[in-house]
């Protein structure tokens, strides 16, 4: 009588960057091509809103980054939700899959309306594809590099986000603003697309890294945990409100800082230098400032961050050249990237990796409601009383969320994280 092998067992799977350098390294390059979907617009869609559609009030030039905003915000609460019920892998996709029709929609929309509708697809794949690959690094880098691990993530998307703007701001003024400079787009989403194809799930190292810490776990239903998150905890609510006003004042700077730029009479070749240059030291900095958290806490480094950018605002509110522009975009750009990777490792010192996955989602549901808050305001604003009266509130509202930081929420790199991360 023969007896029944056993069933093969798995795999066991190790967390650390180290390990996992492949499959990591994988998503740093898929999440580039990410980054290089919304570059594509940062340089030159405020003026084919002006140029091609005739668009004169601010608040409707800026209407593409609202339904971008919303759309991203909601599709990160859902990735949160999803990538735990039906896997990282397949969400990824289905994000790049919704991708698709954006490129050729803003290549040959015959009415504002199209342009929205493309930002909306735009809003939901960015919050699929970026959300997941945030969680799927999360989870593979395990508790001792998540501050490198998000610093290398948000360096390739940003780094694209500053490439991609400025090669479509070449290709703008050398070709027109349509249809040329959005054909870049069909090249990402099928890089993106191919390349998501070898990526595999990671939601097995998430439930290692649970198993291995179940003290501290606990049941959290989906409301207590968007409670929790949003306002009664003071680390999670505090990073929740900051990744607001950080997307606040980035919606505001994607919007009108092309339109005070063109007002100062720039070149379109000038004002896509100044939409990279803010990106590209956002995406280079990162290298270095989420590492560095890892070292020396992340309070500060939010604080810092959000001051840091409200200077770099204020230094452009105030000037009327390229170069004070170009410095004012370089000091927002080392706010910025003081602030988002440190935003996201502190998530994961604090919560568990039961329930991080939801965290994460609930967090970037707030972040990027900013690019709609923003855009609203900043809209509103620079029509009743002027575009610059627009940047200057939009700093002051940066520099009080630096200071709210500050004031509530304490250091999460504790001894206890760091005895974990040595582990």
């Amino acid at each position: 009588m023969n007896t029944p092998s056993p069933p093969p067992l798995r795999p066991e799977r190790s967390l650390g960057l180290r390990a996992n350098l492949g499959q990591f390294s994988l998503l740093v390059v898929v999440n580039a091509f990410v980054g290089a979907m919304v570059g594509m617009e940062r340089a030159i869609l405020p003026a084919v809103a002006e140029h091609d559609f005739q668009l004169v009030a601010r608040a409707a030039v800026l209407s593409f980054i609202v339904v971008f905003g919303v759309s991203k915000a909601l599709a990160n609460y859902l990735a949160g939700r999803l990538s735990d019920a039906i896997g990282r892998r397949r969400l990824l996709l289905v994000g790049w899959a919704i991708a698709a029709p954006v490129p050729f929609a803003l290549m040959w929309a015959p009415s504002w309306r199209w342009v929205l509708a493309a930002n909306v697809l735009l809003g939901i794949s960015q919050g699929l594809t970026w959300s997941t690959t945030v969680i799927m690094k999360i989870d593979l880098a395990g508790p001792a590099r998540r501050g490198l691990a998000m610093g290398l993530n948000e360096f390739a998307g940003y780094g694209a986000v500053a490439l991609s703007a400025l090669a479509t701001g070449y290709i703008a003024s050398a070709y027109g603003l349509r249809p040329e400079p959005f054909a870049l787009g069909v090249l990402y989403v099928a890089a993106g697309l191919g390349l998501s194809l070898l990526v595999r799930d990671t939601r097995g190292h998430a439930r290692k890294e649970a198993a291995d810490h179940q003290r501290g776990a606990e049941a959290v239903s989906q409301r207590a945990l968007f409670v929790r998150a949003s306002f009664t905890d003071p680390a999670l609510s505090s990073i929740s409100q900051a990744g607001l006003v950080n997307n606040l004042n980035d919606g505001m700077a994607w919007g009108l800082f092309p339109l005070f730029y063109a007002a100062a009479q720039l070149s379109l070749e000038q004002i896509a230098w100044l939409a990279a240059i803010y990106p590209a030291v956002w995406g280079v900095g990162q290298l270095f400032t989420g590492a560095l958290s890892d070292r020396f806490g992340r309070r500060w480094f939010i604080v810092g961050g959000m001051w840091t950018q409200a200077a770099g605002i204020a230094v452009i509110a105030a000037s009327s050249s390229f170069a004070a522009f170009a410095v004012g975009a370089a000091l927002l750009g080392v706010g910025t990237a003081m602030v988002y990777p440190t935003l996201l490792a502190a998530i994961g010192d604090v919560a568990h990796a039961s329930w991080r996955a939801s965290a994460v989602g609930v967090y970037r549901l707030w972040r990027d409601l900013g690019y709609a808050i923003g855009a609203v305001l900043a809209g509103v604003v620079a029509d009743a009383v002027g575009v610059a009266a627009a940047i200057w509130l939009v700093a002051a509202i940066t520099a009080a969320s630096g200071l709210a930081v500050a004031v509530r929420m304490s250091e999460t790199m504790t001894p206890a994280v760091r005895r974990g991360s040595a582990r």
